[in-house]
């Protein structure tokens, strides 16, 4: 059985996201489990993690954190164990060091670098950033998370802040909105997107699929 932790800490969009992972785990082989849970159990022992997450920053860190022993449980299954893991629009940004939403705030610190708000040079660029954009993949071989996807693959975003990685490498796919940003991050077994992959369509089912399959 293979166990994918959707972690619930009272953020994010919790039923699509369980309903897109189900839908393309069905087309898998293998017998599949998608546990939407808070239980530090559970999630220390899953085989993958996935982390939504809507709103500020600090409010999602907080109540990822008011939730006794999860964070721990995270970090048992991610850096002691291995396990793949998948941060969704703010779940992503939790994996900064800091977040600057209302001040500044710590982070998981799993990929270093800073969450700040969205700049655009262009005023007519709107903040929130909200709508479907095309993506623009890193130059040289393609993440794996990003394989079989068009060149400039169209995806769902909404969200004012952005996480700028300290390592320029740990950008796999950017996207331009009057002013380029990460869209897609990664280092070892961990990986962010900025978009919503459950409400991407098709090419957000395929990156769903990719990170069921993938073997950091």
């Amino acid at each position: 059985m293979n166990r994918v932790a959707l972690i619930d800490y009272g953020s994010g969009n919790l039923p699509s996201a369980e309903k897109a992972l189900q839908t393309v785990a069905r087309g898998l082989d293998g017998a599949w489990e998608i546990a939407v849970t808070a239980d530090p159990d559970v999630v220390a022992k899953a085989d993958r993690l996935v982390l939504p997450g809507v709103g500020a920053f600090k409010a999602c860190m907080d109540a990822l954190q008011s939730r006794p022993g999860l964070v721990e449980a995270m970090t048992e299954a991610v850096q002691a164990r291995g396990r793949p893991f998948l941060g969704v629009c703010v779940g992503m940004q939790l994996l900064a060091s800091r977040g600057l939403e209302f001040g500044a705030h710590r982070g998981l610190d799993w990929i270093p670098g800073e969450v700040a708000l969205l700049s655009p040079s262009d005023p007519k660029a709107k903040v929130p950033h909200m709508g479907w954009n095309n993506l623009s993949l890193a130059d040289g071989p393609r993440h794996p998370l990003l394989e079989g996807q068009a060149p400039d693959p169209h995806m769902y975003f909404t969200h004012s802040y952005a996480f700028a990685p300290t390592d320029p490498a740990a950008v796999v796919a950017s996207v331009d909105h009057a002013g380029r940003f990460a869209a897609v991050v990664a280092r070892d077994n961990v990986a962010g997107v900025q978009f919503h992959p459950e409400k991407s369509q098709a090419a957000g089912l395929k990156l769903i699929g990719r990170f069921l399959e993938w073997a950091p």
